[in-house]
């Protein structure tokens, strides 16, 4: 294979990755608006709170955090309600490995600063259902589907931020992070084993639902993992 041709397959990757994540806007937008305000009315600077949506480019610890933060707590309980929150990227970072462990350390740092929910789930089906993606690929694509949501997400949290509560409660921008996590996650229950682990995590999700912020979804994410693998395992298991 050519270096042109190597060019325009990785070209073409980054464009279907683009094409992939624009859907994503029309969540990540009001899901950023709403962080803007509520981070003002937390009490946060202008550059605290971009800061976070800089650096962090995770909605639900942000949220977490900023939680914490009207209540008062320490730095240390902020800091660990946000890691408790976000404790799911280092599955999803390892679950990324297999395919994008051998590209080039910078390659691999900037996948991690950019993998948050919408760019993880999108390019692990994808990479799943096309295993002969090239590595160079697999990093163009996963960078595609991030080019289109993150400069918005930054933007519209700046506009939250200066539109402060000139946005009205009628718009119910709250409701946005559960319809966006159905509307990732339904398309990939896809077995029995799927749908028992998606199961198994809403019914300890909402029986641990008064937990500490995070600490139920982690234990809840545990259990959905377990669960998913025991009927996957009893499934392949050839019958007596």
């Amino acid at each position: 294979m050519t270096t042109s041709t190597v060019k325009t397959a990785s070209k073409s990757a980054y464009w279907a990755g683009v094409r992939d994540g624009v859907p994503f806007i029309f969540v990540a937008g009001p899901f950023a608006l709403l962080f803007g305000v509520i981070a003002t009315d937390a009490g946060l600077t202008i550059g605290q709170a971009m800061g976070f949506s800089v650096l962090v480019i995770a909605g639900a610890s942000q949220f977490a955090a900023v939680q914490m933060i009207t209540e008062n707590a320490g730095i240390a309980f902020v800091l660990m309600a946000a890691l408790a929150v976000n404790l799911r990227m280092a599955m999803y970072s390892a679950s990324l490995v297999p395919f994008l462990g051998s590209a080039p350390m910078w390659q691999r740092a900037l996948v991690s600063y950019l993998n948050f929910d919408q760019t993880y789930i999108t390019s692990i089906a994808r990479y799943e259902a096309r295993p002969e993606m090239t590595v160079p690929d697999r990093v163009m694509y996963f960078l595609g589907v991030a080019s289109p949501i993150t400069p918005l997400w930054v933007i519209m949290t700046l506009v939250g931020i200066l539109a402060g509560t000139a946005i009205p409660e009628a718009w119910a921008l709250d409701f946005i992070m559960p319809i966006m996590f159905l509307a990732m996650v339904a398309p990939m229950l896809k077995s029995v084993a799927h749908i028992a682990a998606a199961v198994a995590s809403i019914i300890v999700a909402l029986v641990l639902v008064d937990m500490p912020s995070g600490t139920g979804l982690l234990v809840a994410a545990g259990v959905a993992m377990l669960t998913g693998a025991a009927v996957e395992a009893w499934m392949e298991k050839p019958a007596a």
